[in-house]
């Protein structure tokens, strides 16, 4: 039986041993792998190995399957026919702030299997010699949020394991904050409020719904507006993400009549004639690290915010009479 050592290096550490190995070895059925770890055929530093036990960096991985299993594929790399071109706001070793522009996707899907902005930040990074998928195990560059095709504004990319656990720690306890810039249909009753309710998705609509009570599968929202200007029959808010739901912003303000200008989904085409916006006017321009637990390595973020500079629709608002 074929025998191969692995050791794991600083991008694989913390996962399951069962996580690690699938992504490591993609022909390797997953009821195999349960088999070999049943048979002592996989061990962890010479020892008996556990399916769930996490890795740590040194660790030593023994294997012994068929060579079939051990095989990876050499197809050329999908993401290397993405275009480089990433609008870059923020970056370092760990992290990068990406200021996507409306249009483009942030995940390949069933349409565009090709373009979209993490295979842009693969390909860069790949070119610059940051990131070689042949030297990698598991990892690979990931984004940590996601905003929608027609939506533009900041996007977080992780360059390595440590920072995508982390910061997706960070952005399930709530210790990032996010601000949005959009223009709405309307002037609003009050200049300023928070917005509750609850919000209901549709999977096979692709959309979501906004209730003023609890339903069964409905998620609570909380959404906080300011009115920056108002122009025509129009008006420019600054909305913060309480809780970040999809679609919650448009939905929300949508439900309370005053939907985004410009939104094919949850707007009205007659008020967004009037607007003339290609897209959604809605925009991530402000990112702020606020936390509240310990960081390790990304601690020097920390009270740092990161604003976006070239808001589309703001100069196209401030012509309206």
């Amino acid at each position: 039986m074929p025998r191969r050592t692995v050791t794991i290096e600083k991008n694989d550490a913390g996962q399951r041993l069962d996580k690690f190995l699938l992504k490591a070895y993609p022909n390797l059925p997953q009821a195999v792998l349960y088999k070999c770890v049943r048979t002592k055929d996989v061990k962890v530093n010479g020892k008996r190995a556990e399916i769930g036990q996490r890795l740590a960096v040194g660790d030593v991985l023994t294997l012994y399957w068929q060579e079939d299993f051990f095989q990876k594929s050499q197809k050329e790399y999908d993401f290397v026919k993405a275009p480089k071109d990433v609008p870059i706001l923020y970056e370092d070793g760990n992290i990068m702030l990406l200021d996507k522009k409306p249009g483009l996707i942030v995940h390949p899907d069933e349409n565009y299997h090709f373009d979209s902005l993490i295979a842009r930040v693969q390909h860069l990074l790949y070119d610059r010699g940051e990131y070689d998928p042949r030297q990698e195990n598991s990892f690979a560059p990931a984004l940590i949020n996601r905003i929608d095709r027609n939506t533009g504004g900041i996007v977080m990319a992780a360059k390595n394991a440590e920072t995508l656990r982390i910061m997706n720690q960070k952005v399930k306890d709530r210790e990032l904050r996010k601000v949005y810039l959009c223009v709405v249909c309307g002037r609003m009753a009050e200049k300023e409020a928070l917005l509750t309710g609850f919000l209901e998705k549709n999977e096979a609509q692709n959309r979501v719904y906004i209730r003023t009570k609890p339903a069964p599968g409905a998620k609570s929202i909380r959404t906080r507006y300011r009115v920056l200007e108002e122009r025509r029959d129009f008006s420019l808010l600054e909305v913060e993400l309480l809780t970040g739901r999809t679609h919650q912003i448009r939905a929300h303000l949508a439900a309370v009549g005053h939907p985004l200008a410009g939104d094919g989904k949850y707007g009205k085409n007659a008020l967004n004639k009037k607007a003339g916006f290609p897209y959604q006017a809605l925009y991530s321009y402000k990112l702020g690290f606020d936390f509240t637990t310990p960081a390790g390595s990304l601690s020097y973020l920390n009270g740092q915010e990161f604003t976006a500079n070239g808001v589309w629709f703001l100069e196209e608002f401030r012509r309206f009479p």
